[in-house]
């Protein structure tokens, strides 16, 4: 069998060393009851050195060594993508204001199951990567000014401001300020709120959105002279259209009240497969972990740690205690349902979702959706739709394989029917419908 490169070039190191053992003189002859004493050995010269690390580098570029694809490769490969992906974005597929699922490339590894996690823009429709979502929202925010400005400035406070208790102490005081306008429409003090009143400047001034929200609804800045004091102050002041309106302040102020933050929504990227032996295989990418690739490599490490722990002596309350920690590191999860003919049906969900919200993703994909149905996990546990539990304590992540089940009464009226269900799903899935690869 020949040389590989790394053993010749291991052998280039070691040659000069067999030419100076050769000349090196012999040793004085000893007694017989003496053992010879061996002369030490020279090192190869520092040119003999950096001539075969050289070679060794030439070789090691011709021949890489072959190896099959790993977890790491898709990671290092989605990176790669996503930072090309952001060098190009303006003329990218994965640009803001496309609704494409770009297609997984992937060098030297096998198809990622799904390219990504992605989300959805509630104003535009748009499909955004994670890092691009909460930026993407805020310019969709902005631009909504120009339409509405009263829902634009609404969203704008509850979504902008991430301080949830702030929030609520500015718009409490905010509705305040129309209530009394709304009980006391003939008392002028209240149609004018001081701009650097102390309660003013630390509850709603401090918030993003606050001052929009004012002008929207019918306030102007004014300044205006007060009492026992030298110069003017400024003042919002209500304008006497908007005064002449009290049902729509009264709108607004239960809009404002009644608003939660805007938030882009996770990608389901629905897919439909055909039968497949490859169903339970999963290849994600990095995104599923929220981790980054170094941090998955000290996680493999931990985990190979983790074979000495499990020699230990543990209690079952400490295992289900270890166990739930472990799922609770997943923010996402893929989940496929393998259906009576075979086909799959895939999404990507958070973590914490409830068992519920599958049973509804499945039921919008099928002809038939008012046939009760049964979904089973792994080993035949049945998954109750109203059960309030949480796919990650369930197991379900970061991604698994259940089985559709038509309900057992169901079964029985078709057999006794003497019929077979027609297709499951509808066909406008259908007619898109993949290979698993």
């Amino acid at each position: 069998m020949g040389l590989t490169a790394r053993g010749w070039a291991v052998g280039a190191l070691n040659a000069p060393q067999l030419n100076w053992d050769f000349i090196t003189e012999k040793a004085p002859r000893e007694k017989p009851n003496q053992l010879p004493l061996r002369q030490p050995r020279q090192g190869p010269t520092d040119e003999a050195q950096m001539a075969a690390a050289a070679a060794l580098a030439r070789l090691e570029q011709k021949q890489p060594r072959a190896r099959g694809p790993t977890s790491q490769d898709a990671i290092r490969n989605q990176v790669r993508k996503e930072l090309r992906a952001e060098a190009t974005v303006s003329g990218s597929p994965e640009a803001p204001g496309t609704n494409m699922v770009p297609e997984p490339k992937e060098e030297g590894s096998t198809h990622l199951a799904v390219p990504g996690v992605y989300f959805i823009c509630p104003l535009t429709g748009a499909l955004l990567r994670k890092d691009q979502r909460d930026s993407h929202v805020k310019e969709a925010i902005a631009s909504h000014f120009s339409t509405d400005p009263v829902a634009a400035s609404i969203m704008k406070i509850h979504t902008f401001n991430k301080d949830r208790d702030r929030v609520k102490l500015g718009v409490d005081t905010i509705a305040r300020y129309l209530d009394n306008i709304h009980l006391h429409p003939e008392e002028e003090k209240y149609r004018k709120i001081k701009l650097q009143n102390k309660v003013f400047q630390e509850r709603i001034n401090c918030l993003e959105g606050t001052h929009e929200f004012f002008e929207a609804i019918g306030f102007q800045k004014a300044l205006l002279a007060v009492p026992d004091q030298e110069g003017p102050e400024e003042f919002y002041v209500l304008s006497e259209a908007a005064l002449a309106q009290p049902q729509s302040l009264e709108r607004h102020k239960e809009q404002l009240l009644g608003a939660e933050p805007l938030r882009a929504t996770l990608a389901r990227q629905r897919r439909v497969f055909r039968p497949s032996p490859l169903a339970s295989q999963f290849d994600l990418p990095a995104d599923f972990f929220g981790l980054t690739a170094e941090e998955v490599k000290r996680e493999q490490r931990l985990r190979s740690e983790a074979v000495e722990r499990l020699s230990m002596l543990r209690t079952k309350a400490m295992r289900e205690k270890e166990e739930q920690r472990e799922m609770r590191k997943y923010t996402y999860t893929l989940l496929r349902v393998r259906l009576p003919d075979g086909c799959l049906l895939q999404g990507t969900f958070y973590a914490r979702e409830r068992v519920a919200v599958l049973y509804s993703f499945v039921r919008e994909a099928l002809q038939n959706d008012w046939l009760p149905f049964e979904l089973l996990a792994s080993g035949g546990q049945k998954l109750l739709e109203d059960e309030n539990l949480a796919f990650n304590e369930c197991g379900l992540v970061p991604s698994a394989l259940l089985t559709f089940s038509w309900d057992a009464a169901v079964l029985e009226d078709i057999k006794a029917a003497g019929a077979e269900p027609e297709s499951i799903l509808k066909p406008e899935l259908l007619s898109a419908i993949e290979k698993l690869s």
